[in-house]
């Protein structure tokens, strides 16, 4: 696994954000993202250890285009630098939440979990019912020593408590969200050995997970909106 090749891979679209050099340099783009595809296995092997409901899934599978739409942007650069990839235990699906991971040169990559994805509205009603529900436990997972030390909670959120909850209710604050979820951000010099960062990624995703779990108790019986 050459994560090198990857951040320069990526550096280099970065500086050449264009059609004419991507296709000119299809093949660095094929190397760069086995190397990805390498990478998510062994990463999927370590995660393996704590949580063996991801590991049936195949790493071609996870992984997200780098083209972007650009109909709606003001950015029109036709590609995302980065190598993208959520593994859970029913793939790369939004929900269940799982492990997200994001590779990109400038010291801009990270690892991630929980419910990033705010415009299924029956899932954010999920998880406030089961916050308003069950805040102890949310407030013993995310106030955990080892959980607090390396994650803050985030998600876009409303300015005020939704009309169903009282504003007084001790989680209050977390009832605003229409998502949640957490980033630990990791730099380019960490994700020049894969070894060592496969290592730390795995240890990461492994104090994430009561977090994750919380949130798929939440999200029990959603079901992806049919297109």
């Amino acid at each position: 696994m050459d994560t090198q090749l990857i951040l320069n891979y990526l550096t280099n679209l970065s500086k050449n954000n264009n059609r004419e050099w991507y296709h000119a340099n299809k093949d660095a783009f094929k190397t760069a993202n086995t190397e990805f595809e390498h990478l998510l296995k062994a990463l999927m092997l370590e995660i393996g250890t704590f949580d063996s409901s991801i590991l049936q899934n195949d790493p071609k599978n996870l992984t997200f285009k780098i083209v972007r739409d650009t109909r709606f942007s003001h950015d029109k650069s036709p590609y995302n630098p980065a190598f993208r990839a959520h593994i859970s235990s029913r793939g790369k699906l939004p929900v269940p939440v799982g492990y997200y991971l994001m590779i990109k040169p400038g010291n801009q990559s990270f690892l991630g979990g929980g419910l990033f994805a705010d415009m299924f509205k029956d899932a954010t009603a999920m998880v406030r019912e089961y916050i308003s529900e069950n805040g102890t436990e949310w407030e013993q997972t995310i106030r955990a020593p080892e959980f607090e030390k390396h994650f803050t909670v985030q998600g876009t959120a409303l300015k005020k408590v939704p009309a169903d909850y009282s504003k007084e209710h001790p989680q209050a604050e977390y009832l605003k969200n229409k998502s949640w979820y957490v980033e630990y951000p990791v730099s380019d010099k960490e994700l020049s050995d894969a070894d060592t960062f496969i290592t730390k990624a795995a240890e990461i995703f492994r104090i994430m997970k009561p977090f994750n779990d919380y949130l798929n108790r939440a999200l029990s019986g959603f079901e992806m909106p049919k297109r």
